[in-house]
C-alpha cells in the first residue's frame, strides 16, 4: 500500500496572521494585538528586522526552555485587555493570554473547520450531528453550530468549557444547539456507543498527556487507539467523517494514517499529512501539527 502525505496550509484570516518566524519563535497578530511566542520548529532565521519583533504587544517566556510545556509567563510593556475578540467563520472567539502560551484558538485549524462545514452541508435527510472531543474553547463547536449542526462539545476542563460558553455569548449564539459536556473522552464515547448514538462528524484533538475531571490519566500512545475504535461505532451510516489532529508527539503522520485506517474498518477516503500556517510574506510554511481526515465512501 502506498500512502501519500499532504500539506494543508492556511494564510490565516482577517483577524489572524503569522507575521514572521525563526530562531525558535513566531510573531503573530490576533486581532489588533501582536504576540511573540516560542515555536521550536521555526529553525530558520527571522526575516523581519529585530525592531518589528520588539514592538510586539506581548512576549512569552517558557519556564525552562523554548520547547517546554510546563508553562511560563508573558512580558509586556503596556497591559493588554483581559480578553479581546477575533472573528472566524461567523464565530467570535475571545483571546486571552494563558500561562501555557496559548490564546484560546489554534488558527492553523481553519482548513479543518472549512472541511467540517462542507461535510455538514453534505448531510441529507436529517439534522447533522457533530461530536467535538477535547474541544477546548469551542471555536469548532460554534462554527459547526453556525453551519446548522447539533453539536456535542466535550472537554475535561471546567475552565475551558466556561471559556467556550463565553465565546458562545460573544458570538450571540445563545440559542445554538450545543451540548456542553464535562467528562473524560474515553468514558463518554464508550457510553455513547452503548446508547447507540451516532454522529456525522467527529473531531478528535487530543493532548499527548492530560487528566480528566476525575483525575483520569490520558496518554495518547496508550489511549488513542481504543478511543478511535469506540469513535468508529459512533460514525453514522453512510454520511460520516472524522478529523484527528495530533500535536507535539514523537510520531509520524504515517502512523496516525495507519492507526485510523486500522481502527475504522469501513470503505473511506483517508488523507493524512501536516497542518501549516503560511507566513504573511507567503514564502515559508510553519508546521504546527499532524492530521488525518477520514471520510466514508460507503454511501
Amino acid at each position: 500500500m502506498t500512502t501519500t502525505l499532504s500539506v494543508v496550509a492556511t494564510p490565516g484570516f482577517a483577524d489572524y496572521a503569522l507575521l514572521d518566524s525563526g530562531a525558535g519563535r513566531k510573531l503573530e497578530r490576533f486581532g489588533k494585538f501582536v504576540v511573540d511566542r516560542p515555536e521550536p520548529q521555526a529553525m530558520w532565521q527571522q526575516a523581519m528586522e529585530p525592531g518589528v519583533w520588539l514592538r510586539s504587544n506581548a512576549q512569552f517566556k517558557a519556564n525552562k526552555g523554548e520547547d517546554d510545556d510546563d508553562g511560563g509567563r508573558w512580558r509586556f510593556d503596556k497591559p493588554l485587555p483581559e480578553t479581546w475578540p477575533i472573528e472566524v467563520l461567523g464565530a467570535t472567539i475571545l483571546c486571552r493570554l494563558t500561562n501555557f502560551r496559548h490564546l484560546g484558538i489554534f488558527p492553523e485549524q481553519l482548513p479543518h473547520w472549512q472541511w467540517m462545514v462542507d461535510r455538514i452541508k453534505d448531510v441529507r435527510g436529517e439534522k447533522p450531528r457533530v461530536l467535538n472531543l477535547f474541544a477546548y474553547t469551542g471555536a469548532a463547536s460554534l462554527i459547526a453550530a453556525r453551519a446548522g449542526a447539533e453539536v456535542t462539545h466535550l472537554d475535561a476542563s471546567k475552565k475551558a468549557i466556561g471559556w467556550a460558553k463565553q465565546n458562545q455569548a460573544a458570538s450571540k449564539m445563545g440559542e445554538a444547539p450545543v451540548r456542553w459536556i464535562l467528562d473524560d473522552a474515553r468514558k463518554f464515547v464508550a457510553r455513547e456507543a452503548r446508547r447507540g448514538r451516532t454522529y456525522h462528524v467527529i473531531l478528535v484533538d487530543p493532548p499527548k498527556f492530560g487528566r480528566g475531571p476525575d483525575n483520569e490519566v490520558w496518554d495518547v500512545f496508550r489511549d488513542l487507539a481504543p478511543l478511535l475504535i469506540d469513535c468508529a461505532k459512533l460514525l453514522a451510516p453512510g454520511q460520516a467523517s472524522l478529523v484527528l489532529t495530533t500535536y507535539a508527539i514523537r510520531a509520524s503522520a504515517l502512523a496516525t494514517h495507519a492507526l485510523v485506517a486500522d481502527c475504522i474498518d469501513r470503505p473511506a477516503r483517508i488523507e493524512s499529512g501536516e497542518l501549516a500556517v503560511i507566513e504573511q510574506s507567503g514564502k515559508r510554511l510553519l508546521p504546527t501539527s499532524m492530521f488525518t481526515r477520514w471520510q466514508a465512501t460507503d454511501v
